[in-house]
């Protein structure tokens, strides 16, 4: 059992979601209902795209790679919130920390530069439709997936190998539910103001040059969009840019309040609720905005999943 002023010399303590016990296990409760339907709906997804030989296009192969960013994010944090919950064990080895923070923000990184991409393919689709074969051909999304990968998980590491080169004080209790730069960076005996530094620019790079490609993308697509002349088309095309605009939003959003806001603005409460937004929130909605929505996506599953289900039950 774990007890409030109990501190290890190589382990931190996770103080978890809320101080309340119930009010902790309620929001486990509800958080491992939406770990579940994130996990449906995006390996739903990604065999729906395996299995049918019409969603093999550059569309479905980068949101193939936003799933498995999407079970990854939500995976590195869900299981350890249970454990410090149910098993009223709280602590956490240095390098089980370092591990959670390495794929959190090597997953987090690798979603900004593929939202980023994706919404690149749409500018394609829709503003240059005759080259869109050329533009986005099989090497040039071979290596954008694998580029958004690589550079991510090294930008991570150089994140983590920095973090954990600090002197950390006695009391290691961190008022978070999972290794997240900000609090661990509150933990140090020195003060991390190169650390703060690297981290501002890193984040500024990867959230803002994303976020304005992204924007610029969708500039382009709403002007060719304003030009279509069928007024149930034009409704349709705003109707799909609008939510997949906003959940882009919500997640970059989040991301920027967390990691590009004053140090003595943090507030472990809103930080706790931010990292809920965009770790567990938007992993169980893109799925549903970006593709189950989809005809194509909704007519393969009926075809490949349901009808088959219902043809072994009879």
């Amino acid at each position: 059992m774990w007890h409030p002023n109990e501190t290890f010399d190589n382990r931190f303590i996770l103080l978890g979601l809320a101080e309340i016990p119930h009010q902790q296990a309620l929001c486990v409760l509800i958080l491992l209902n939406i770990y579940l339907l994130t996990l449906a709906g995006n390996i739903l997804l990604i065999t729906v795209v395996r299995i049918n030989l019409n969603l093999q296009t550059p569309m479905y192969f980068f949101l193939t790679n936003l799933s498995v960013i999407d079970i990854g994010f939500s995976s590195t944090i869900v299981p350890k919130l249970l454990i410090i919950t149910l098993a009223q064990d709280k602590s956490i080895s240095f390098l089980g920390c370092a591990c959670q923070m390495f794929f959190h923000i090597g997953l987090g990184s690798t979603e900004c530069m593929i939202l980023a991409v994706m919404a690149y393919d749409r500018y394609a689709a829709i503003c240059k439709p005759l080259h869109y074969n050329s533009i986005m051909n099989k090497n040039f999304c071979i290596c954008m997936a694998s580029g958004s990968w690589i550079i991510s998980f090294i930008n991570s590491g150089f994140h983590v190998s920095l973090t954990f080169k600090l002197p950390f004080c006695k009391n290691r209790n961190i008022n978070h539910f999972l290794c997240e730069l900000p609090p661990i960076l509150r933990l140090s005996c020195k003060d991390p103001w190169l650390n703060e530094i690297i981290v501002y620019a890193m984040a500024s790079t990867y959230t803002i040059c994303s976020f304005f490609l992204i924007l610029i993308s969708y500039v382009h697509i709403i002007s060719t969009i304003v030009r279509i002349h069928s007024t149930k088309g034009r409704r349709k095309a705003f109707s799909t840019c609008t939510s997949h605009f906003s959940v882009v939003s919500v997640y970059y959003g989040t991301i920027m309040f967390m990691y590009l806001r004053p140090h003595s603005a943090n507030s472990p409460n809103i930080d706790k609720a931010v990292s809920i937004i965009y770790t567990a929130v938007t992993p169980v909605l893109n799925p549903i905005i970006y593709s189950i929505r989809n005809k194509e996506v909704k007519l393969a599953i009926r075809k490949k999943v349901l009808v088959p289900i219902y043809k072994g039950s009879n």
